[in-house]
């Protein structure tokens, strides 16, 4: 069964989700030359215009993908050195000995030891993983500051390191692709935004993918409710947000057909030459911003289910929103999930996200999706 796609199966998953209590969510599964898309449940609870597969999406850290596979072309061409010192390039934001020590290739698989910047952007989060005196009022304080990367960056550097360079496990911390944003600009002369959609973008022929300039999804999307951890009740629309505070982190806009036709790319060594790929999928162990442990190579990480494969990809989430886009190893299967909505899991006394119908039934949508 794993080599089908069984589409009454992917029907009754995906509705599953929906039922489980997600406002609306898309998806696009292939196996082969064969497609599956479908999508359930709403887009806007207030008028129930519906979901559709096509819709334009924030999806979050699947950006870091698209970020390390620019650095690593560069590397290809030999204008950066994975295993340089950032300090060499960026010497003013990551000046003294943590310049010399953390290289750009600790950047890309999160073993630089520099912190997150985000509960210093939104002082009300707290920290991350999350604790239990966590509040989402920073969330609508910033839903239109236009954030300076290197003011963010500053916050990251200047925190107190999570770890050592080169560090087992590596922390993830989106303060490491800022400064791989802010690398790309030093090296090309150009936004780094401009160089990943001419360099990245436009040559895989994605024509739903961009990297957005204000605060709006241009086409048709979905509007993004954020939850908070039951905190904001009902859910919160947060469609229209300003993305600095993410940028090369995670603010890409797709659709869930871009997100499988760059991931069949890159797989099949259209993006990255395949030593390369076989780099970014050399994994190391990191902590997550969920406090859990995943395996991470550079800007890739790796699904694994006894007898079935490994799938490689990235998921991702912003204020609202999110997705997970995989592939198998040998790039015959591949899946990409949009959602909109995020943090549905109310906390305990702890501070510890509790179990949700939502979370079984995304978890039996991917393993039909993956593995039929």
């Amino acid at each position: 069964m794993r080599n089908s796609l069984d589409l009454a199966a992917l029907d009754a998953a995906i509705k599953n989700v929906h039922r489980a209590g997600m406002p609306g969510l898309f998806a696009e599964v292939r196996h082969g030359d064969r497609v599956w898309r479908s999508a359930a449940g709403v887009a806007d609870v207030a008028t129930g215009r519906p979901v559709t597969a096509g819709m334009r999406h924030r999806v979050g850290s699947i950006n870091k993908t698209f970020t390390a596979a620019a650095v690593l072309q560069l590397a290809e061409a030999g204008r950066i050195g994975l295993d340089t010192p950032i300090g060499r390039y960026l010497p003013k934001l990551v000046p003294g000995e943590r310049g010399d020590a953390i290289t750009v290739r600790m950047l890309i698989d999160h073993t630089s030891g520099l912190a997150e910047y985000l509960p210093y952007a939104y002082p009300s989060l707290k920290a991350l993983p999350v604790v239990a005196d966590t509040s989402p009022e920073s969330l609508d304080d910033h839903r239109f500051t236009q954030f300076d990367p290197v003011e963010l960056i500053e916050m990251g550097v200047t925190a107190p390191a999570v770890g050592v360079p080169g560090g087992t496990p590596g922390v993830y911390s989106n303060t490491n692709y800022l400064l791989l944003g802010r690398l790309l600009e030093q090296v090309t002369g150009t936004t780094a935004e401009q160089y990943i959609t001419r360099n990245i973008i436009e040559p895989a022929g994605l024509r739903d993918t961009e990297l957005p300039t204000g605060p709006y999804v241009d086409g048709p999307h979905s509007q993004l409710y954020e939850a908070w951890f039951g905190m904001i009740d009902p859910p919160r629309d947060y469609s229209v947000y300003n993305m600095s505070w993410t940028g090369l982190a995670g603010s890409l806009i797709s659709t869930v057909a871009d997100l499988n036709r760059f991931y069949r790319l890159l797989l099949a060594g259209e993006i990255v030459s395949p030593s390369s790929l076989a780099q970014m999928q050399r994994t190391g162990p990191v902590v997550s911003h969920a406090g859990t442990t995943i395996d991470y190579g550079l800007g890739l990480y790796p699904m694994k289910d006894p007898g079935q494969g490994t799938f490689w990809g990235n998921g991702g989430t912003v204020w609202g929103g999110g997705a997970l886009a995989m592939i198998r190893a040998d790039g015959e299967r591949q899946m990409a999930v949009a959602v909109n909505m995020q943090r549905w899991n109310r906390l305990d006394s702890s501070g510890t996200p509790q179990p949700h119908p939502i979370d079984d039934a995304l978890a039996a949508l991917y393993r039909v999706a993956m593995y039929g």
